[in-house]
């Protein structure tokens, strides 16, 4: 291996060894890239997992490595002397570098603590609700396919792809989910693809739990293309039955236990508060001035990760700037401090497993728990004080073994539902292909209709006290 070969490979804790192409290599030394070693994978949760510290730098390189392997498990993949021959442009090259860098690139426009703030950016929808404006989200996806088509400079993701023959766009598409290929949005976006392969280990290993354990080769090697109406999608062969209900079921379990555990949720939900205010205030970079230093300033963009936040909520906390709101006052102490927050408990706030099918038997709980929020915050409203905070964190997705098949048929875009994007589908022998909630011989096909519904609450612990003392909630 010559010395330039050598730059270009990464030692990965839970793949080992992956190599780089020239052009993915280049785009990792981007600011824009770069940026994501200062993002964490998971929120606040290593406030409660001290070695969840990892970041999206790591995972997006791992997310791109699984496209790889499920592309050469198919027999879609190309050589790796064709891979990483720039030169190399044949339709079947171009395919499989495009791919690995949707892969890689599906997290850039990630906000600061991941998920974590850019709820907070959706719900204020600064260019959403512009006039004249598109009506896109203030979301991730929406800023990375940003970054993707609209820096055409030195150093500039867009500058980068074209100098190396590959399509801004088709990469952009591959990012959101809608291109062309069936087969190329189902490695990239579904219920068993290769962003999900990747953060269920990892976050597994930094956190410490088990609950991420599925067996990745045994699954690798048991997917397999099959045509459907003339598109190729994307199939798991049926010996792999149980290893795709191991990894769905440690997927629910992961999302359970692990992200919508109040003990590290709740600082999720405050920091997304904090955000939401200082959007109001100005105090945070607003999504248009994202948009300007992505275009114009990208080291400037490179600032705003994890330390930026922290040092805002810091200094504005600090100059006094959030004396004349006591609740986010006290949020901002919580979230420094990792203390002062409570969790309400109260029948209204059980976790409860729904039945997707029933959508008005579901929306009557969540209903009531609205209800409840409301309860509880007219309750302080009238006797506590403006430090007295309650902070509602009901769920804002669906946790799930599956969608099921009439769920599927209803957010649907073709008749065929093995055409869908998301659903898992099981190969036979025989030909046929079932979509997994179908296959009678799986435990999932019991289980598919359920998810599971997470309502958590949270508040100060002078609220607590009132709340607990009026017998409104649990002590």
């Amino acid at each position: 291996m010559d010395v330039e070969m050598k730059g270009r490979v990464v030692f990965d804790p839970i793949y080992g060894f992956i190599k780089l192409t020239p052009v993915e290599y280049e785009i990792i030394h981007s600011p824009f890239y770069q940026r994501l070693r200062w993002i964490k994978q998971l929120g606040f949760s290593c406030y409660v997992f001290p070695g969840a510290e990892h970041s999206r730098f790591g995972h997006s390189i791992g997310v791109m490595f699984n496209a790889h392997k499920i592309l050469q498990s198919i027999e879609r993949g190309v050589s790796d002397s064709d891979l990483m021959d720039p030169s190399c442009l044949t339709k079947e090259a171009i395919y499989h570098k495009s791919l690995r860098i949707g892969a890689l690139l599906h997290d850039l426009g990630t906000f600061v603590f991941s998920h974590t703030t850019e709820a907070a950016y959706i719900t204020f929808g600064e260019t959403t609700n512009t006039k004249g404006g598109k009506g896109l989200k203030d979301d991730h996806e929406n800023l990375g396919s940003f970054i993707i088509k609209n820096t055409d400079y030195e150093g500039g993701i867009t500058h980068i792809l074209k100098k190396y023959g590959l399509d801004p766009q088709t990469i952009s598409d591959l990012v959101k989910g809608v291109d062309p290929s069936i087969l190329a949005n189902q490695i990239l976006h579904s219920e068993i693809d290769c962003d999900r392969m990747d953060y269920l280990l990892r976050d597994a290993h930094y956190t410490g739990l088990k609950y991420g354990a599925y067996d990745r080769d045994y699954l690798l090697h048991h997917f397999e293309v099959r045509t459907v109406e003339k598109h190729d999608i994307l199939a798991i062969r049926h010996n792999a039955l149980h290893c795709v209900e191991d990894f769905l079921m440690s997927r629910f379990a992961w999302y359970s236990q692990v992200i919508r555990s109040p003990r590290g949720s709740k600082y999720d939900a405050i920091a997304e508060r904090l955000t939401f205010h200082f959007l109001e205030k100005g105090y945070i970079y607003r999504y248009s001035d994202l948009l300007d230093m992505i275009s114009n300033e990208p080291m400037k963009f490179y600032g705003f990760n994890d330390s930026y936040f922290i040092n805002l909520v810091q200094k504005h906390l600090a100059n006094g700037d959030l004396d004349s709101v006591p609740d986010i006052k006290d949020m901002a102490m919580t979230l420094l401090l990792e203390k002062g927050a409570k969790t309400i408990r109260c029948h209204e706030f059980k976790q409860i497993l729904f039945d997707q099918d029933r959508v008005s038997d579901n929306e009557k709980i969540v209903k009531k728990a609205q209800q409840k929020v409301k309860e509880l915050q007219d309750y302080l409203t009238k006797n506590g004080s403006s430090k007295d905070w309650i902070l509602p964190d009901l769920p804002k997705k669906d946790i799930i073994y599956v969608k099921s098949p009439k769920a599927i048929a209803k957010g649907g875009t073709t008749a065929n539902l093995l055409l869908e994007r998301d659903p898992v589908k099981i190969s036979y022998e025989n030909g046929d292909i079932k979509l997994l909630a179908d296959v009678e011989n799986s435990v999932i096909s019991s289980l598919h209709k359920k998810m599971n519904y997470t309502p958590n609450v949270f508040c100060s612990e002078s609220a607590h006290k009132i709340l607990v003392d009026a017998g409104l909630i649990e002590s």
